[in-house]
């Protein structure tokens, strides 16, 4: 029997990533993703999948981000009952971020019945906080490393990418077929985490191409965040930092302690965490020493440069307070949670900074910011934007082009196929050509709902 891969999610897009393997008549979902950006991707999150959840064998996780993770609850409130399995620090990480992304839809869904801009009668979440608890469960944490069977007979072992706490890789053994999942690869010179484990041997290899067009600027983040925090303390100004709550905000807390303890920012700046998710998950890196470069003192640094805002009320009162002052708050793409509001009190004013410190997606009002548009929508109402938009491109988490062909070129021997995944179309297309140009192997960049042989 062949082994089959079905690519329904995470092809023409860097979102939703969702990988069917088929042999044999079992199945195995690799990641289980929400689709963000653009309206015409979001609404397939609402759209049934091609597949019945409870006749999948099992899931396997690469990593905690929701555009890997975020679809699980939403899974198992449709039927599926198997085990889910991951490393421990994705286990972790799971815990904090999807029942906060059920919150969040609750608490969407609700303002926009309150204020009545929902175009349906009665605007529903598409989980609740109630349905992430009840997946978790159904988690199974792996060694990193070590072999296990997700499915009779089909064997996996994760290695460390880098990226985020719990990241890995995956290969998978099904069918004679050894398939190599990149999952989302880290930097070689991140300031936080490890660098991706060097690939073993496979038959197949699905890379991602989030940064498959472009290389990263020299230089550190260090360089970039000190002179626009500087010039905002001296006008007195609010920088609202739009951070994804696992990595970017630990990156930008762990800057901003460095910054003041090199004397390059006043200590007396005072820096907000506003993000129960991202409070929770920095906690997580004392728990997971020797994932990350951190010492101890480092990751306490990171705990005492910043107010943890935890409750609505603490939130809220921030609105009382005057510049200068720096807010991080998810969501990193300004698609969701409480940086909606802050964007909404700060944006229209020129003394203000709003500061990109990653990815945005196509279709995000992050995305927008970056492309300088004059106003945003948010909760149904066009907010203006005369706040100073400052892009950091020093801070992304993913490996650049160069990058990824580095990881590639330590595989012991060409594999027969490479697929080139998770990327927007032009990221996609280009590391797709390098791959074919310079190491002569075979790549092919799969189309939504697509299956091809493993």
């Amino acid at each position: 029997m062949s082994v089959n891969i079905s690519f329904l999610g995470g092809a023409d897009t860097v979102t939703g990533s969702k990988y069917l393997i088929e042999h044999n008549r079992q199945r195995l979902l690799v990641d289980c993703g929400l689709f963000q950006g653009y309206k015409q991707l979001r609404l397939r999150n609402w759209a049934p999948l091609p597949l019945v959840p409870g006749q999948l064998d099992a899931v396997v996780l690469t990593h905690a981000h929701l555009d890997h993770s975020g679809y699980i609850p939403l899974l198992v409130k449709e039927g599926f009952r198997r085990r889910i399995h991951a490393t421990a620090g994705t286990v972790d990480l799971c815990k904090i971020l999807l029942p906060d992304s059920g919150h969040i839809q609750e608490e969407d869904a609700a303002f926009a019945n309150r204020h009545g801009f929902s175009r349906h009668a009665n605007a529903l979440p598409l989980y609740t906080r109630q349905n992430a608890l009840d997946c978790l469960r159904h988690f199974h944490a792996e060694r990193m490393g070590c072999w296990f069977e997700p499915i009779h007979g089909w064997r996996a072992r994760f290695q460390g990418a880098g990226h985020i706490l719990g990241a890995a890789s995956l290969l998978l053994e099904v069918g004679g077929r050894r398939i190599l999942f990149s999952g989302d690869l880290g930097r070689s010179d991140d300031p936080l985490m490890n660098p991706p484990e060097p690939p073993p041997q496979a038959d197949t290899v699905l890379i991602e191409s989030t940064y498959g067009n472009r290389q990263h600027p020299q230089g550190r983040l260090f360089a970039e965040l000190g002179p626009l925090l500087q010039k905002l303390a001296k006008r007195g100004g609010v920088a609202v930092v739009p951070v994804f709550a696992v990595g970017r905000a630990q990156t930008v807390l762990h800057t901003i302690a460095q910054l003041k303890a090199a004397g390059e920012l006043p200590r007396s700046l005072p820096v907000f965490l506003d993000s129960p998710m991202a409070i929770h998950s920095t906690a997580l890196f004392e728990k997971h020493m020797g994932e990350h470069r951190l010492s101890l003192s480092e990751v306490h640094a990171m705990d005492r440069v910043a107010t943890m805002l935890e409750t609505p009320e603490q939130s809220k009162s921030l609105a009382r307070r005057h510049g200068p002052m720096v807010i991080l708050a998810a969501s990193g793409m300004a698609t969701g949670g409480r940086v909606l509001h802050h964007l909404t009190q700060y944006a229209g004013d020129h003394r203000n900074m709003i500061i990109l410190t990653g990815f945005q997606a196509p279709g995000t009002r992050g995305a927008r910011l970056a492309a300088g548009e004059s106003s945003i929508r948010i909760h149904g109402q066009d907010v203006a934007v005369r706040a100073e938009v400052a892009r950091i491109e020093s801070a992304s988490a993913h490996a650049d082009s160069d990058q990824l062909m580095a990881w590639l070129h330590r595989m012991p021997s060409a594999p027969d196929q490479v697929y080139v995944v998770h990327g927007e179309r032009d990221a996609s297309d280009m590391l797709r050509q390098r791959i074919e140009h310079e190491i002569k192997w075979r790549a092919v960049v799969p189309e939504h709902g697509s299956v091809w042989p493993a």
